[in-house]
């Protein structure tokens, strides 16, 4: 069975959770869909590999094609899944912005560099880094805090990168580190989460 989703113009989390409905309800062995931009174009790829998809991607004009054909092999074991049979404590830190308070924003951005910094002393409890809103603007080229995201990725934590955010600042060529994601990996950390710190 094929099935095609035309989610051109829509918004993250649209496609995402569009092609999640289509492959629940209709179980097709392959979908194409189309979308025009570029977290789309990532968010359903991605979403669709951890699906057990093949996936391909074509591009004519703005139209971007993810083509998906069923795997043969059983779905992988995701990240979040296997997050749920662990016993350690799960904390998931949501950052909206690029600095902390408000008054003086060079005060602001040095107080965000140092919560960061400090950020590796939860240990292994430290298990997502989600940055939406302005927080995206730290996980780009120039950043004085890309250094530091980078060692805490390498130790294991999890940075999700809200794609409609970096589309939005046109920072999508610029990003650094993390994964690329949308708001249904978003929403769906913070349930798995123990507890959840917003900055």
């Amino acid at each position: 069975m094929e099935e095609e989703l035309d989610c051109r113009g829509l918004a993250c989390p649209a496609p995402v959770l569009q092609t999640k409905e289509a492959i629940e309800k209709k179980h097709p062995d392959l979908i194409k869909v189309t979308v025009d931009n570029e977290p789309a174009k990532e968010n359903v790829s991605r979403f669709m590999a951890a699906q057990n998809y093949d996936v391909v991607v074509e591009q004519q004009g703005n139209d971007i094609y993810v083509i998906c054909k069923r795997g043969e092999q059983p779905a992988p074991d995701t990240p979040l899944a296997r997050e749920k049979d662990k016993d350690i404590k799960k904390i998931a830190v949501m950052v909206t912005t690029d600095r902390i308070g408000h008054g003086d924003n060079e005060l602001g951005s040095k107080l965000m560099a140092n919560f960061l910094k400090t950020l590796k002393e939860m240990g292994d409890e430290l298990w997502r880094l989600i940055f939406i809103n302005a927080g995206v603007k730290m996980c780009i080229e120039g950043s004085d805090v890309l250094p530091v995201l980078k060692e805490l990725q390498a130790e294991g934590t999890l940075i999700l990168v809200c794609g409609t955010c970096l589309d939005h600042f046109k920072l999508i060529e610029k990003k650094k580190v993390g994964e690329t994601t949308n708001m249904l990996d978003v929403v769906t950390a913070l349930q798995l989460a123990d507890k959840v710190i917003n900055i």
